[in-house]
Protein backbone atom coordinates (compact mmCIF):
# COMPACT_ATOMS: atom_id res chain seq x y z
CA UNK A 1 0.00 0.00 0.00
CA UNK A 2 2.66 2.54 0.79
CA UNK A 3 4.66 1.42 -2.44
CA UNK A 4 1.18 2.63 -4.26
CA UNK A 5 1.00 5.92 -2.37
CA UNK A 6 4.51 6.67 -3.42
CA UNK A 7 4.11 5.51 -6.69
CA UNK A 8 0.79 7.72 -6.84
CA UNK A 9 2.59 10.79 -5.45
CA UNK A 10 5.87 10.01 -7.93
CA UNK A 11 3.50 10.24 -10.57
CA UNK A 12 1.63 13.56 -9.24
CA UNK A 13 5.00 15.28 -9.57
CA UNK A 14 5.69 14.34 -12.54
CA UNK A 15 2.69 15.66 -14.29
CA UNK A 16 2.83 18.55 -12.31
CA UNK A 17 6.46 19.53 -13.29
CA UNK A 18 5.03 18.57 -17.38
CA UNK A 19 2.11 20.88 -17.10
CA UNK A 20 4.47 23.77 -15.18
CA UNK A 21 6.69 23.26 -18.18
CA UNK A 22 4.01 23.26 -20.75
CA UNK A 23 2.33 26.68 -19.61
CA UNK A 24 5.82 28.69 -19.49
CA UNK A 25 6.34 30.88 -22.07
CA UNK A 26 10.17 30.02 -24.11
CA UNK A 27 12.32 33.06 -24.29
CA UNK A 28 11.99 33.79 -27.89
CA UNK A 29 15.34 33.19 -29.27
CA UNK A 30 18.17 35.69 -29.98
CA UNK A 31 19.17 36.32 -33.63
CA UNK A 32 23.00 35.53 -33.75
CA UNK A 33 25.28 38.48 -34.02
CA UNK A 34 28.62 37.58 -36.25
CA UNK A 35 31.60 38.93 -35.23
CA UNK A 36 33.84 38.09 -37.63
CA UNK A 37 35.16 40.40 -40.27
CA UNK A 38 35.44 39.60 -44.11
CA UNK A 39 39.58 38.90 -43.46
CA UNK A 40 38.57 36.01 -41.47
CA UNK A 41 37.52 34.31 -44.39
CA UNK A 42 38.74 35.42 -48.02
CA UNK A 43 38.37 32.65 -49.25
CA UNK A 44 34.94 32.28 -48.98
CA UNK A 45 34.41 35.94 -49.98
CA UNK A 46 37.22 35.93 -53.06
CA UNK A 47 36.69 32.43 -54.09
CA UNK A 48 40.52 32.07 -54.24
CA UNK A 49 43.01 29.85 -51.94
CA UNK A 50 44.86 31.41 -49.79
CA UNK A 51 49.07 30.93 -49.14
CA UNK A 52 50.80 31.56 -46.35
CA UNK A 53 54.40 34.21 -47.16
CA UNK A 54 57.08 34.96 -45.32
CA UNK A 55 58.97 38.22 -45.28
CA UNK A 56 62.48 38.98 -44.92
CA UNK A 57 64.29 42.26 -44.03
CA UNK A 58 66.93 43.63 -46.12
CA UNK A 59 68.83 47.40 -44.43
CA UNK A 60 72.08 48.83 -44.18
CA UNK A 61 73.16 48.90 -40.55
CA UNK A 62 73.88 52.24 -39.97
CA UNK A 63 70.38 52.89 -41.50
CA UNK A 64 68.95 55.87 -39.71
CA UNK A 65 64.98 53.72 -39.39
CA UNK A 66 66.79 51.18 -37.20
CA UNK A 67 68.50 53.26 -34.66
CA UNK A 68 69.19 51.54 -31.91
CA UNK A 69 65.82 48.62 -32.88
CA UNK A 70 63.05 48.84 -34.85
CA UNK A 71 59.62 47.20 -34.16
CA UNK A 72 56.97 46.65 -36.73
CA UNK A 73 54.05 45.71 -36.43
CA UNK A 74 52.43 44.18 -40.01
CA UNK A 75 49.02 45.66 -40.18
CA UNK A 76 46.26 43.44 -41.78
CA UNK A 77 45.42 44.78 -45.35
CA UNK A 78 43.99 43.18 -48.78
CA UNK A 79 45.14 40.76 -49.91
CA UNK A 80 46.95 39.82 -47.31
CA UNK A 81 46.32 39.33 -42.75
CA UNK A 82 49.14 38.55 -40.46
CA UNK A 83 49.10 35.08 -39.26
CA UNK A 84 49.06 34.73 -35.32
CA UNK A 85 52.57 35.82 -33.82
CA UNK A 86 53.67 36.05 -37.01
CA UNK A 87 53.20 40.19 -37.33
CA UNK A 88 55.71 41.72 -34.93
CA UNK A 89 59.12 41.96 -35.83
CA UNK A 90 62.24 43.41 -34.16
CA UNK A 91 65.10 44.03 -36.22
CA UNK A 92 68.37 45.28 -34.36
CA UNK A 93 71.43 47.94 -35.63
CA UNK A 94 73.67 45.01 -36.30
CA UNK A 95 71.85 43.06 -38.75
CA UNK A 96 69.76 40.34 -35.51
CA UNK A 97 66.37 40.17 -35.22
CA UNK A 98 63.42 39.17 -32.88
CA UNK A 99 59.98 36.91 -34.79
CA UNK A 100 59.35 36.84 -38.11
CA UNK A 101 56.98 38.33 -40.73
CA UNK A 102 53.98 35.36 -41.53
CA UNK A 103 50.98 36.74 -43.80
CA UNK A 104 48.44 34.56 -45.98
CA UNK A 105 47.15 36.76 -48.44
CA UNK A 106 45.49 35.75 -52.01
CA UNK A 107 48.33 36.49 -54.16
CA UNK A 108 51.45 37.94 -53.44
CA UNK A 109 51.24 41.79 -52.33
CA UNK A 110 53.24 44.03 -54.03
CA UNK A 111 53.68 46.41 -50.86
CA UNK A 112 52.55 46.34 -47.33
CA UNK A 113 52.11 48.47 -44.35
CA UNK A 114 53.25 48.06 -41.03
CA UNK A 115 53.32 49.92 -37.86
CA UNK A 116 56.54 51.24 -36.45
CA UNK A 117 58.26 52.37 -33.64
CA UNK A 118 62.14 52.54 -32.76
CA UNK A 119 63.13 50.43 -29.20
CA UNK A 120 65.39 48.04 -28.33
CA UNK A 121 64.38 44.53 -27.93
CA UNK A 122 63.21 44.23 -24.38
CA UNK A 123 61.77 47.55 -24.25
CA UNK A 124 58.39 47.99 -22.82
CA UNK A 125 55.51 48.67 -25.24
CA UNK A 126 55.08 51.96 -26.19
CA UNK A 127 53.16 53.95 -28.93
CA UNK A 128 54.12 53.26 -32.30
CA UNK A 129 55.29 56.39 -34.58
CA UNK A 130 53.02 55.78 -37.27
CA UNK A 131 52.90 53.82 -40.82
CA UNK A 132 55.46 52.89 -42.52
CA UNK A 133 54.29 51.57 -46.46
CA UNK A 134 57.24 49.66 -47.60
CA UNK A 135 57.08 47.51 -51.30
CA UNK A 136 57.78 43.66 -51.53
CA UNK A 137 59.49 41.76 -53.92
CA UNK A 138 59.40 37.87 -54.58
CA UNK A 139 56.80 35.46 -54.73
CA UNK A 140 56.77 33.05 -51.80
CA UNK A 141 59.98 34.42 -49.76
CA UNK A 142 58.93 38.46 -50.16
CA UNK A 143 61.95 40.80 -49.51
CA UNK A 144 61.17 43.93 -47.79
CA UNK A 145 64.37 46.72 -48.38
CA UNK A 146 63.44 48.71 -45.25
CA UNK A 147 65.59 51.48 -47.65
CA UNK A 148 63.13 51.62 -49.82
CA UNK A 149 60.12 52.18 -47.33
CA UNK A 150 58.41 55.59 -47.09
CA UNK A 151 57.14 56.96 -43.60
CA UNK A 152 53.34 58.25 -43.54
CA UNK A 153 52.70 60.62 -41.29
CA UNK A 154 52.70 60.08 -37.30
CA UNK A 155 49.74 59.35 -35.43
CA UNK A 156 49.00 62.43 -33.97
CA UNK A 157 48.56 63.58 -37.81
CA UNK A 158 46.57 60.55 -39.37
CA UNK A 159 43.82 60.99 -41.06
Amino acid sequence: MIKRISLFISGLFVCMYCAHGATTTATPPRPRVSIFSTSTDWEAVTGLTLHEYRGEFTYKNNDKLIGRGLVLYYLDGFPCYGLGEGVRVWLGPRGEHDGELRIACVHAPTQIKFAWRNATRDADQAVTEGILTCPVAGDRDLTIDLSQCTRGADWKSYK
